[in-house]
């Protein structure tokens, strides 16, 4: 009977908070140091959808905001100094290409890095990376998804 109590309390507990009202919405402020930092997981090959990551990424970096890029399996190959012809095709509406983002990306200093599997698994070797682009490895890609702060974007 007990038991049965405690639930019972449990559940209007949830369903009290669930019906409060949220708080009122804050105006916007610039990120301060203490911002949550963003790891972009970047695995499809399509380009619409390595451009639209890539602006999303470099939006929330404008805003203070630290980014980090790691590229596996069919996006790997945007780490390339020669990537496939596809990766360099402007797309509308502002005529920009992933790869050519991607560059503007690491000018601004933001880290971008292959996945750990990437090069054993295809046919190119760390010779073939763009000279600012290294392969990120297990244990230090672990320690950024460890801390709770970090937001993951996975396209």
């Amino acid at each position: 009977m007990r038991r049965v109590k405690q639930i019972i309390l449990s559940g209007l507990v949830l369903t009290a908070a669930a019906a409060a009202p949220a708080p009122a919405q804050e105006t916007m402020q610039a990120p301060s140091s203490q911002t949550a930092p963003v790891l972009t997981v970047l695995t499809r090959e399509d380009p619409q959808t390595q451009l639209m990551a890539l602006i999303l990424t470099r939006a929330s970096a404008r805003q203070g905001v630290p980014v980090r890029v790691l590229l596996c399996d069919k996006a790997g190959d945007l780490a390339l100094a020669e990537p496939p012809e596809a990766a360099t095709r402007p797309l509308a509406p502002r005529n920009m290409s992933p790869h050519g983002l991607l560059e503007t990306l690491i000018e601004d200093g933001v880290t971008v890095q292959v996945c750990a599997i990437y090069l054993p698994n295809s046919p190119h070797s760390a010779e073939d990376l763009h000279s600012e682009i290294g392969v990120a490895t297990p244990p230090e890609i672990a320690t950024i998804m460890a801390d709770p702060r970090t937001r993951f974007f996975t396209f």
